[in-house]
């Protein structure tokens, strides 16, 4: 095909969009009808209406090829274990009695019966539930989803693309089942899923389908020659069929690499990449395998993970190099824009200079359209809208919304030994139990306790005028002293405060930070029915005043038990918010350990004994590449040592992290320096405290033994259960009994009832090693 042909036929796509509306229908919709305020029928009607509502909004930005599939009660991931037919055997009961409210006892479980494992979304802040397979798994399939979906979008009038997670991410994604061999490799299960793949790509071709979207993001990771051989014999069987839909294999988050000469040469009709952080080596390994002709190529130009707007003409220009290496080239936002807010449009209370430089889900499906107006007609088809991006862009460069020369001057001062602690870890233990005096086994909570009606409406009452600062904080001190008085009564031994007065763990930080940019209206689902709304980091950061000293010493003034100060730490509050992108990441969060690095010295001369720096997005944004890890790391872990650094030996360091593979980043929490390391531990039965023994981790761990993400209340033997595997793997002297997470989505009876169960368990089992050591 010629250039000139294949230009005239670009299309506009994404690969998927923002679920929850735009007042967030679907969380409501969910959510009561888990309380049966809402009728199953209600349910699906809202859920129609808002699929209707998302693909509307596509087609009104000019984007001409819709996905659907894409959409999900609570996580495509599940959807794709429920069209498969691998329902773990303790919900089948369930699924078939009702399949809605099976559905949702697998994500979120039962009292009786425990959900599917959650854990990130490759490098996102979104989770995903584990598959969970055996030898003996049986795959069929169910495509009603799907078929009914396109069904929908068909009626309408759209053209549409099914997207599906494919056969080989989907099964390097699953775990082995509870009481299958650690060992056990699902991928070994391919051969067994091919068909049932088949039989839905046969389904939608029937039902109408012309394209079906395949998303093999695994892809982009570090595969070995068995796994690459696997994704050649997959796309071998499903290319096979002669009544099948065309199929788009695709990739994104990173470079394809080794797996882009196997899929070249399958048999699918097209391959869609990423062409923003990995366009230069996607682009040299497409021209080094000769390009893709007689396939179609989806670009992935504008970014779908970021909220600045795009480069158009930077854009244009990978657009018009790519249009010589396909037989076709459309346009796409690199990966789905699940990961960004809906419109920024909303956000009336970002400075309107600022605002010009954003782009939600609705701004980067305009970007996609001029786009592919533009590599079909020429620069002069979008002449007014490339002359506007120019000014936009300029206007970011030259803006002093973007740099601090005092916080660039502090942040070149940076010297080796402020990231070092003043003596050893095991000097520093000494003098910490010396100091605090815990019992063995001691008991604490991760930070936060449920964020109620009441506590909202305070924050809201604020806002308003309704109630002035005064009555607002009486109302946040009445909350602290409620829950002090609960955790003295049930006996926990390292309190918090609850964090009553924090809207987010990022967000509320971020609104005392200079450079930092708050929405009203920026929400992006995390799982399920949790969203949040990412800050914008837009310049230099600084911290004008304390943040958290205030609440913490009112707390530690009612009580003579330790409270834990809590702040969350500079890669989190980096991973967590829609970070600038004209500097090194490196850069940026040594700016935040800065910050922070003030308000932990705050908190130490205020008296606060314990300090916890949350790092849970340390592993989700380590690089899905091998060898990057070793430069994120690098700079990482010195973020958090010069947050930390600067305390005296008696004052103990902890922090937190969750819902990840800790495995393979041992090492780095070792290099953290932290005195305790807390960790999510409950849903993967503990899995990672063998980890942290296998690598002889000398410090103090607290692995989880409370799911605080299921709404089931862990018995006393349960979490006894656990803190016993625990001990198998920790020495009683290193080892702390908590929570897996904060408690703030939780609602205060099953909290009662939990954290009681929490602390009795840990009375039994120090008993037993104290009788043991008798």
């Amino acid at each position: 095909m010629t250039t000139e042909s294949a230009a005239a036929a670009v299309q506009a796509t994404v690969y998927g969009y923002p679920r929850q509306g735009g007042s967030r229908e679907l969380k409501k919709a969910v959510e009561g009808y888990w309380k049966g305020r809402v009728t199953a029928e209600a349910l699906r009607e809202t859920t129609r209406d808002l699929r209707r509502t998302n693909w509307q909004q596509l087609a009104d930005a000019g984007i001409t090829e819709v996905p659907t599939g894409d959409f999900s009660y609570y996580d495509h991931v599940l959807d794709t274990s429920v069209m498969v037919g691998a329902v773990p055997q303790r919900h089948r009961a369930a699924v078939h009695a009702d399949a809605l409210d099976g559905y949702f006892a697998m994500a979120r479980g039962t009292q009786d019966v425990a959900p599917l494992e959650m854990t990130k979304w490759f490098d996102t802040n979104y989770h995903y539930l584990v598959p969970e397979l055996g030898p003996d798994t049986v795959f069929t399939a169910d495509s009603s989803k799907q078929v009914a979906e396109l069904q929908e979008a068909l009626s309408l009038g759209h053209t549409a693309r099914p997207v599906l997670v494919g056969p080989v991410t989907y099964l390097l994604l699953a775990k082995p089942a509870p009481g299958v061999a650690a060992d056990f490799e699902p991928l070994t299960l391919l051969d067994r899923l091919l068909p049932v793949y088949a039989r839905v790509l046969a389904d939608l071709r029937a039902a109408g389908a012309e394209w079906v979207q395949l998303d093999e993001p695994a892809l982009v990771q570090d595969r070995t020659p068995a796994e690459l051989n696997a994704v050649a014999r997959a796309y071998r069987e499903l290319g096979a069929p002669a009544e099948r839909p065309k199929l788009l294999v695709a990739s994104y988050f990173d470079r394809l690499g080794e797996a882009l000469p196997v899929l070249a040469k399958a048999p699918v009709d097209g391959l869609a990449l990423d062409f923003t952080e990995a366009a230069a080596a996607n682009l040299a390994d497409l021209a080094a395998v000769g390009g893709l002709p007689g396939k179609r190529l989806v670009a992935g130009v504008v970014n779908g993970r970021n909220i600045w707007i795009n480069d158009l003409e930077k854009s244009l220009s990978t657009l018009g190099t790519l249009l010589g290496l396909a037989d076709r080239v459309d346009v796409a936002a690199s990966c789905s824009l699940l990961h960004v807010p809906l419109d920024a449009t909303v956000e009336r209370d970002v400075d309107p200079q600022v605002r010009r430089w954003l782009a939600f889900a609705r701004q980067k499906t305009a970007e996609i359209a001029t786009l592919a107006r533009g590599l079909a007609g020429g620069t002069g088809a979008i002449a007014a809208e490339l002359a506007a991006n120019r000014a936009d862009l300029a206007s970011r460069t030259g803006s002093a919304v973007t740099r601090d020369p005092a916080v660039r001057a502090r942040t070149a001062a940076i010297t080796d030994a402020d990231g070092r602690r003043s003596q050893p870890y095991e000097e520093r233990a000494s003098a910490q139990h010396a100091r605090l005096g815990l019992p063995l086994l001691p008991t604490t909570t991760i930070g936060s306790f449920p964020q109620t009606t009441e506590l909202r409406t305070a924050r809201a009452d604020l806002r308003t005028g309704r109630i002035d600062t005064a009555g607002y904080e009486d109302r946040i001190e009445a909350e602290i002293r409620e829950v002090l008085a609960f955790q003295e009564k049930a006996g926990v031994d390292v309190l918090v405060h609850g964090e009553p007065e924090r809207n987010d763990m990022v967000q509320y930080f971020a609104e005392q930070l200079t450079g930092y940019l708050a929405t009203q209206h920026g929400w992006v689902q995390s799982y399920g029915t949790r969203y949040v709304r990412p800050p914008v980091l837009a310049g230099d950061i600084s911290r004008p005043d304390p943040m958290t000293v205030r609440w913490t010493t009112y707390a530690q003034a009612q009580t003579g038990r330790p409270v834990k100060g809590m702040l969350t730490g500079p890669v989190t509050m980096l991973a967590w918010s829609f970070v600038r992108d004209d500097q090194p990441l490196g850069d940026t969060a040594r700016q935040v350990a800065l910050a922070l690095r003030d308000e932990v010295d705050d908190l130490e001369a205020a008296g606060t004994a314990v300090i916890q720096v949350d790092e849970p997005a340390l592993r989700e944004t380590l690089p899905l590449r091998a060898a990057d890890h070793a430069a994120y790391l690098a700079w990482a872990t010195e973020s958090f040592r010069l947050t930390t650094a600067g305390v005296r030996p008696d004052t103990q360091i902890h922090t937190h992290m969750c819902y990840a593979e800790f495995g393979d980043i041992v090492d780095a929490i070792e290099d953290l320096d932290a005195d305790v390391i807390s960790l999510e531990a409950a849903r993967s039965h503990m899995q990672v405290a063998d980890e942290l023994a296998g690598a002889d981790y000398p410090r103090e761990v607290g692995p989880g033994v409370w799911d605080i993400h299921s709404p089931r209340i862990p018995s006393v033997a349960e979490a006894s259960a656990l803190l016993r595997k625990g001990l198998a793997a920790i020495p009683a002297e290193r080892l702390w009994v908590n929570p897996d997470c904060g408690l703030k989505t939780r609602a205060w009876p099953e909290t009662r009832a939990s954290l009681e169960n929490l602390v009795e368990a840990a009375r039994q089992v120090r008993a037993e090693v104290a009788g043991d050591g008798a």
